[in-house]
């Protein structure tokens, strides 16, 4: 079984987009990670003026980097694929928004599959804050396809 830091090191991100500080609890039908978002993101200079909120688009990109991406590689590794390289495409995305996110403000990302088949995951996933309030939840989807060094 992979750790969680080789997890997050086979993720295809770098910083500055890279939105996974940890994964907290992974097994085969969910994962659970962490982000906070550095108050010194370019994406907070306008969004919004004198009132930094973290995009709606950069939340659904967390949620598919800890639910869908850390999760994939995952059930990739456990089914037993050889993965030198992963990518993947988001296939689908359905999100609710409920709370905003501001500056150095952690969140906690929970995923549970609701299937994966013919390297095709579909999730639900749900975004905490510290204070467990529900931030956004939703659906996501996407293929998963592995590199591998011949």
């Amino acid at each position: 079984m992979m750790n969680f830091k080789e997890i997050i090191a086979k993720l295809p991100y770098e910083k500055p987009f890279l939105f996974v500080d940890e994964i907290i609890e992974i097994n085969e039908n969910g994962i659970s990670g962490t982000f906070t978002f550095d108050a010194s993101s370019d994406f907070y200079k306008g969004h919004f003026k004198n009132n930094p909120v973290t995009p709606g688009v950069i939340l659904i990109e967390t949620m598919a980097q800890i639910g869908l991406v850390s999760f994939g590689i995952y059930l990739m590794n456990e089914s037993g694929e050889k993965m030198d390289e992963i990518q993947i495409a988001l296939s689908s995305s359905e999100i609710d928004f409920f709370k905003p996110v501001f500056p150095n403000e952690k969140v906690i990302v929970k995923s549970q599959k609701e299937y994966f088949r013919f390297n095709k995951l579909k999730c639900k996933v749900e975004m905490f804050n510290l204070k467990d309030e529900l931030v956004c939840r939703g659906k996501i989807a996407g293929m998963i396809a592995v590199k591998t060094s011949r």
